[in-house]
């Protein structure tokens, strides 16, 4: 069997595994634009803090695709699927051939219109690449205005603050972190990172650019030194509607992955996934869910079918100390509870724990995930334990004999 998969981050990763689980001795090729061995994007970050080396932004051990019997072409972007000739087409003019392909084109950052923009040296913040022209260019002290006050935006501003820079994150919804975080979460994060220096203005965007300002709609002006646009990413798709597959925002897959294109796989932020805990179909950008959705795909690829299950939004960050993880939909009734340092939001609704959020105090979170991903009848809960201090003992005695055998009664 010749496998061939399209990128180069988690999503491959869990196809190799999930292929080589099965099948030990296919050929596999990787193919991606970038000329480095697979790193962890979520790290990149940390690597410009110098918190992580260049040795350790690895996402698998270096030696992994050589492991793993992986032949590689770096450097080199595919450009067409030909999906009736099982080939893919390289910027180079050169061919692959496949009998198996995935997909795994992940996202890109989206840059929306601005007037004055063309006159703007910017930056992104996704690749290690992006990183490495910043901190080629960041001096301390300098004025670096970001827009977008979202997961990359404030990742940025925490690395550069590492530099002593002068930070002005600007964003138009009304809160930061807005698609993780409730108003009453995100006013409390603001407050913690204002608290170490960068400046928010929010509830406006940019008017105009010029050289080294921007006008803003609310009739402010900000100088910059540096810019970095963070408003967002959307999914590298082209590839597969090009090549006549079903692309709506995300590329359609089934539960085993499988595109509708023969013999053609999808996995990672480039896909749509059914989301558990809204019943809703959406794009779930988040790395465990891109190396889950390929391990599947690589099982199915290599002729073992299996199904992928319960995938859920959920998300494990911190910024300057203060850490928050959430899962699930914010749809419901709610439970909150709240200090000065921590905050804890759980949302009920047609009888199962739908969603969370935790700051601060972020322990016991894995209870209330798979919960959630299980689908659990509250009806077989302790209620206040589950609100108070979620354990094994808020479950009834039945439910912990199915999960521990009966060893905890």
């Amino acid at each position: 069997m010749n496998y061939v998969i399209i990128g180069n981050s988690a999503a491959a990763v869990g196809t190799i595994s999930g292929i080589r689980e099965i099948d030990k001795t296919g050929k596999i090729t990787v193919i991606s634009d970038e000329n480095y061995h697979t790193y962890s994007r979520p790290l990149i970050s940390y690597w410009l803090m110098g918190k992580v080396s260049d040795k350790n932004i690895y996402y698998r051990e270096p030696d992994f695709y050589e492991k793993n019997g992986v032949e590689t072409v770096l450097g080199h972007k595919v450009t067409k699927i030909d999906a009736a000739g099982k080939t893919v087409v390289l910027d180079d003019g050169s061919t692959i051939g496949y009998d198996k392909l995935m997909v795994a084109t992940g996202s890109k950052p989206f840059v929306p219109p601005m007037n004055g923009l063309d006159k703007v040296n910017y930056h992104t913040f996704m690749t290690y690449d992006s990183v490495k022209a910043i901190k080629n260019e960041v001096k301390e002290g300098m004025k670096v205005l970001i827009i977008g006050a979202g997961l990359i935006g404030l990742k940025a501003a925490e690395a550069l603050n590492e530099y002593k820079a002068q930070i002005t994150v600007v964003d138009l919804a009304d809160r930061i972190l807005p698609s993780i975080l409730d108003a009453r979460a995100g006013a409390k994060m603001q407050k913690h990172i204002e608290s170490k220096g960068t400046r928010f203005i929010l509830g406006t965007s940019v008017d105009e650019f010029s050289e080294h300002s921007a006008k803003l709609k609310n009739g402010m002006t900000v100088d910059f030194d540096m810019l970095i646009i963070a408003v967002g990413v959307r999914p590298n798709t082209e590839l597969v509607s090009d090549a006549g597959g079903k692309v709506d925002r995300g590329i359609i897959c089934d539960m085993t992955q499988k595109t509708t294109l023969a013999d053609v796989y999808a996995a990672g932020d480039c896909t749509v996934s059914y989301d558990a805990s809204s019943d809703t179909n959406k794009i779930l950008a988040l790395l465990p869910n891109a190396y889950m959705q390929g391990e599947i795909a690589g099982k199915n690829m290599a002729g073992q079918e299996t199904y992928y299950l319960n995938a859920i939004p959920m998300n494990a960050i911190g910024f300057f100390g203060l850490h928050i993880i959430t899962a699930g939909s914010y749809d419901g009734e709610e439970y909150v509870e709240e200090t000065e340092n921590t905050y804890k939001k759980l949302v009920f609704r047609d009888g199962m724990l739908k969603g969370f959020i935790l700051m601060g105090d972020v322990k016991r979170a894995g209870i209330y995930t798979s919960m959630i991903k299980e689908r659990i009848d509250l009806s077989d809960v302790d209620i206040e334990l589950l609100k108070e201090k979620p354990q094994m003992m808020m479950f009834s005695k039945e439910r912990r004999e199915e999960k521990l055998g009966g060893i905890i009664r």
